[in-house]
Formats: structure tokens, sequence, C-alpha cells
């Protein structure tokens, strides 16, 4: 049988993912996720062209995976993926609506996003390993983890960024450092380009691994990677798998108890920031979140850390082993 990797798509669908990965510069993972569900998609109905899929053919198809025990949270993000193709070919159709417009799948339980305490991220960004490091590898991670937790970026937002912004040779920078304004832009989901502030931990960081960045970077490199601001050992922009593999290795060294990935500083920074300014709207501006309901999760983030705090410290919060025997 033939994979959903190997089989080749109707040409919009290709061209679709195409232009993600080159103009949305989308991560290699989330493109395999979507060729996947489009595969999903045609397999439902070979014999019937994209454009002629109807409203009630897709609700029917998410119906089915619903039946076949797919997740809430898969099933949001295979119709995701199909509506996001629709929406993108259409203007270059005759096809007037999208049929996977208002088409709804089980509701996801909402967990809470996890993040490291304030004693817990020091513990990471100041370990010896990175902190002390002197080898471009050391610096670089430093550099990396520094600027996840001080700007709250995406991964993928993280390995966008150029030194600075450039346009030559076919190539254009989405995402930037300006480090003499202290922040960086970046271009996150949807396309939407935002400015966040860059603090002076991170900015220190980036500086040490910019004096010694050009050891990993070899003669003859493209556009691209001459631009990347984060490396791999072999001199091409840092591919997302390596920054999550280091940042993983560097966790375990310092004794966290649950693994981090790079969504955990995102998540963290943002807990940080709103437990200490309340302000909701700036967190939001700074995440790059749609709907500021995406970001009032973290506010049971900021309760959870209140409701430990009285706990510790009211007098009367706690019963005491003579209330509990009653």
């Amino acid at each position: 049988m033939e994979s959903a990797m190997t089989r080749i798509l109707p040409d919009a669908m290709e061209k679709w993912l195409a232009y993600l990965q080159t103009n949305q510069r989308y991560a290699s993972h989330t493109l395999s996720a979507y060729r996947r569900d489009l595969v999903l998609l045609l397999g439902f109905y070979p014999d019937i062209l994209p454009e002629n899929l109807s409203n009630a053919q897709i609700r029917h198809a998410i119906a089915r995976l619903h039946a076949q025990d797919y997740s809430p949270r898969s099933l949001a993000r295979i119709l995701s993926a199909w509506r996001g193709f629709y929406q993108w070919w259409i203007p270059q159709t005759t096809v007037k609506v999208n049929p996977a417009l208002d088409v709804k799948t089980p509701k996801i339980a909402r967990s809470l996003p996890k993040a490291l305490s304030v004693e817990q991220t020091q513990a990471l960004l100041d370990h010896p390993t990175v902190a002390t490091g002197t080898e471009p590898a050391d610096l670089r991670d430093q550099a990396m983890f520094e600027v996840l937790y001080s700007s709250g970026l995406r991964l993928a937002e993280l390995v966008s960024l150029d030194i600075r912004y450039t346009r030559k040779d076919g190539y254009e920078s989405i995402s930037w450092l300006n480090l003499d304004e202290g922040e960086v832009t970046v271009t996150g989901k949807g396309g939407k380009t935002r400015s966040v502030p860059l603090g002076r931990s991170a900015i220190g960081a980036v500086t040490q691994w910019l004096a010694v960045r050009h050891k990993l970077l070899p003669p003859g490199s493209t556009t691209d990677d001459q631009s990347a601001v984060f490396l791999g050992t072999r001199g091409r922009r840092i591919a997302p798998r390596v920054v999550q593999l280091q940042l993983k290795k560097l966790s375990l060294r310092s004794g966290i108890p649950a693994q981090v990935h790079p969504h955990v500083l995102r998540h963290s920074f943002a807990s940080h920031v709103l437990q200490s300014s309340q302000d909701l709207r700036a967190v939001q501006e700074m995440l790059g979140h749609a709907n500021i309901a995406t970001t009032q999760i973290y506010t049971r983030l900021d309760f959870q850390h209140l409701a430990q705090v009285y706990d510790k410290a009211h007098p009367r919060a706690k019963m005491d082993e003579t209330d509990k025997e009653k």
C-alpha cells in the first residue's frame, strides 16, 4: 500500500504544501502531518475531485474519523489542514465556498500548559553546561534558550531568526534580530508579524554567540544559512529537532523533574510575565495570540501560583491535625 509520505497529491495540494514550506517556513513535521491529513481526505472520496467535495462530505469524513477513535486534538488538526488548503486554493478557482468551513470537531479538553517555576528556569539557564561553556555549540545553546525564555518565541520562530533583515538573491527574511533596539521581529502563525522585547541576558548571550558563529559557517554557504542566527554543527540553519534535543539534554543535567521542550520555555515566559505585570493584553501581543481567550489560560496558572503562596503563607489556610481528625 502506498504510504502517505510517498503518495503524490493533486497538483494544487502539492503547491499548497510547497507554499507553506517556502513562504511560511512551516516545520517539516507539520508539513508531513498536513500531507497525511490530505491523503486521508482523498482516501474517503477517491473518485471525487477536491473542488467538487461538499460541506456534508467533509462533515461525514470527520464523523468517520471520530468513529475510528481519532482524538479531538487530532481531528482539529486534520480539519485545520483541510480548511487551510481550501482557504488558500479557492481564490485561484471557480469554487465559491470553502467546504470545510463551519465544520466542528469534538471539543478539546483544555489542559493547563506546563510551565517551570522561576527557580527552575534560573537553574536551567544558569547551569554550568551552557552558562560557562566556551565552545561554539555551548554559546549557541545558551543564546537559543535565553531567547526562547526572554521573548516567548515558538520553536519555528526561533529557528527562522536572521541576524538582520535581509533581502537579496531571491531570499527575504521573515524573522530577524535588532540588538540595538533590544527586540526581535518574528513572523508567527498565519503569517502575522510582531516585535517582542529581548532581555538583557538574552542580548548578552546572543552577542557572545555571534562572536564565534563564523566558526560553524563554511565557505560557499547559501544566503539562507549566511543569514541565520543559529547554525547546526554543519553550518546550516539549525533544525527544530536539534533545539529540542539540546534542551532535553540540559533539562536532564539540571535535575528538573519533567523533560523540558521549547514550548515549556514559552509557557514559562507567559506565566512569569503575567504573574509580575497582570497585563493580559500585553502578554497576548508578545505571544502573538490572535484570540485573548488563548492567553487567558495562563491566568489559571497564575491562580495556581497564588493558591500555593496562600497555602504556605496564610496562618489559617491549613487545617491542623486536630481538624483533620474531625
